[in-house]
């Protein structure tokens, strides 16, 4: 997700910032999360958080996600690896095989820094 040593988070578990409704961001939590929201906001990478989700178990490797996505394997492991190095997925090698699974959390900071329901705005 990240240079290293541009002062950015390198994956999604070091971000942590308010709500964005709930006050004014610091510079530095507003690149942050602009940084993780670049990544998902992507359809080729938000269609493959769905099928990784719904794959049974909760995981897919990358030759299971080929052709629901009409891609070659090569592009899908290149979203694959943008999510893995963002921290939004885990993967296990299995022999020749790369499992993948959404990591633990991953959504739920992205779901509370755009959250507005701590404060309602005013009228």
């Amino acid at each position: 997700m990240a240079v290293v040593g541009s002062g950015m988070p390198t994956s999604i578990s070091e971000l942590c910032c308010s709500p964005v409704l709930a006050g004014p961001l610091t510079p530095e939590a507003a690149d942050d999360l602009a940084a993780a929201l670049k990544v998902v906001a992507d359809s080729t990478r938000l269609r493959l958080l769905g099928l990784i989700r719904t794959q049974p178990g909760g995981e897919a490797c990358t030759c299971d996600l080929t052709e629901p996505l009409g891609l070659t394997q090569p592009t899908v492991s290149h979203h694959l690896k943008v999510l893995f190095e963002a921290g939004f997925l885990e993967r296990e090698r299995r022999g020749r095989q790369t499992y993948y699974r959404i990591a633990a959390g991953s959504m739920t900071v992205l779901c509370q820094a755009l959250d507005p329901s701590p404060e309602p705005l005013p009228a």
